[in-house]
């Protein structure tokens, strides 16, 4: 089995905001191990998903019906779609294990969310928490920690 290199780690996590710019969602589902989650907490420095309330905490069935949702011909509040960009600081490698195929990365980023007149700004820090599976990187957990995750927020169509 090779060795990830960091550079591999960096552009798993450029390619995975590309798709979601792109609105390539189900590509970008299929990132996410069977039992992944994507996160996003409510408090800053919040430690838990499920004993404490988080603006989303969703597994990857909860992915695909929000991507279903964002496609259907009958979402009229998606017509036309909402679209996004990431602009990303170079991720940071802050854990690595080789043996078992575990890698956690931090992002600093801000997205634009955009649709009609209506635009949106976000700043903050994503955290992915990386694992190979049958020599692919795949994503356990998207954690995405908002600079202003305690204020009053307007609905969030994409991903960040």
């Amino acid at each position: 089995m090779s060795t990830i290199t960091d550079e591999q780690l960096r552009t798993f996590v450029y390619d995975e905001a590309a798709l979601i710019d792109e609105q390539k969602l189900q590509q970008w589902e299929q990132l996410f191990t069977d039992d992944g989650h994507y996160w996003m907490p409510l408090t800053p420095g919040q430690t838990d998903p499920i004993l404490q309330g988080s603006l989303m905490y969703e597994d990857k069935m909860l992915l695909q019906i929000r991507i279903e949702r964002f496609f259907g011909k009958r979402t009229f509040s998606q017509q036309p779609h909402t679209r996004c960009h990431h602009l990303l600081q170079q991720p940071r490698i802050t854990a690595r294990d080789d043996a078992a195929g575990r890698y956690t990365l931090r992002t600093a980023f801000h997205y634009v969310e955009t649709r009609r007149d209506e635009e949106a700004l976000y700043a903050g820090w994503v955290t992915h928490e990386l694992v190979r599976v049958d020599g692919t990187l795949r994503i356990q957990l998207k954690r995405v920690d908002l600079l202003n995750c305690d204020a009053a927020l307007p609905n969030i169509q994409l991903f960040m």
